[in-house]
């Protein structure tokens, strides 16, 4: 199992859209999303970045998900491009392999 993590904001083209070209867009991308459940791909989250934590990541917005394989999560990204997200959201992405915290922390007293 792979987890995928987008962190966004929006760009000054979102918000130069009209709200009937945003809302066509939204409805648009909601279809998509659907369609990549056919992958395999699953849903756990689509949130606000709301925290006062003074080490807030400085996005908005972020939604967090899970695919099956690296194939899938190429797959997922490339859907993501073609949809033309990117050309309205200013995004990084985490992807990792499901791990437990002991393997990490191993890593970690390994650098």
């Amino acid at each position: 199992m792979i987890y995928f993590v987008e962190l966004w904001n929006a760009k000054p083209e979102w918000t130069a859209l009209s709200k009937e070209e945003r809302f066509q867009y939204v409805e648009q991308v909601g279809i998509a999303t659907q369609k990549l459940t056919d992958l395999g791909v699953e849903v756990i989250t689509w949130s606000e970045n709301k925290t006062t934590d003074p080490r807030k990541a400085d996005y908005d917005f972020f939604a967090i998900w899970t695919v099956p394989s690296q194939e899938a999560a190429a797959l997922f990204l490339e859907a993501v491009s073609n949809a033309g997200w990117y050309n309205y959201f200013d995004q990084v992405n985490i992807i990792g392999a499901k791990s437990e915290a002991p393997d990490i922390l191993n890593t970690l007293a390994h650098l």
